[in-house]
């Protein structure tokens, strides 16, 4: 009688010892996941591209645009004015166009490109209305539409290499899903990967290096910067 007890008491704790190993290897598990979570997000927070704001203290002499757009190893994108089937705000001309708010927006920051100046920097824009609308008062005159700066898919990034001349600057008037593209090949972080309406992308683009993003103007901080800041 003792010993068939024994016995099953031994065969009892027999049972409770491998469920305890596997209670334990499921938290060792559950606390890897955990971890490589945590360290993800760090890689992705700490070690991503940042995309400088350009009009906030120092910023824009940090960046280097000035000497790097001086050299023509700059490529900028800037997306389209406020567009007008997604406002309440008064319509420029068509509905498929920018609204008159939009109009303000581009002109402010054509005044600005003027200041940086423009005698070495070659623009174009998508055929969309909204783009040509917004790259001709940035301008100042009509601007010669490209199909390929309306695809924005994962070629984007390669077909601005591709139309980016040596020591010519490249201003680009094109759409939000494309400069997210190009972000997301550079290595933006997700949480900075956006864009408003009007708001400048300033890259360097030299050919020998891999483009790097110099930081952002939005529409309304152009005014606050003068031509000494870019000369």
């Amino acid at each position: 009688m003792t010993d068939t007890t024994i016995n099953k008491n031994l065969l009892a704790d027999s049972g409770i010892h491998p469920r305890y190993k596997l209670h334990q290897h499921i938290v060792s598990i559950s606390v890897a996941v955990v971890l490589a979570a945590i360290c993800a997000w760090f890689y992705t927070a700490f070690s991503g591209v940042h995309v400088a704001d350009l009009g906030v203290g120092s910023n824009l002499k940090i960046s280097g645009l000035r000497e790097h757009w001086r050299q023509g190893d700059v490529v900028v994108m800037i997306r389209h004015a406020e567009r007008c089937d997604r406002s309440t705000n008064p319509c420029l001309s068509d509905t498929d166009g920018i609204t008159v708010k939009g109009r303000d927006a581009a002109l402010a920051v054509g005044s600005g490109l003027q200041k940086m100046g423009m005698d070495r920097a070659r623009m174009f824009a998508s055929p969309k209305t909204r783009t040509q609308q917004t790259a001709q008062l940035l301008a100042g005159h009509p601007v010669v539409g490209q199909d390929w700066i309306n695809d924005c898919d994962g070629g984007f990034m390669k077909d601005v290499e591709e139309h980016k001349v040596s020591g010519e600057n490249l201003v680009l008037v094109t759409h939000s899903g494309c400069i997210d593209q190009f972000e997301r090949k550079v290595g933006v972080t997700g949480g900075e990967r956006s864009s408003d309406y009007a708001q400048a992308f300033f890259v360097q683009m030299d050919g020998a290096h891999r483009p790097k993003i110099l930081g952002s103007l939005t529409a309304g901080q152009w005014a606050n910067l003068n031509s000494e800041q870019f000369n």
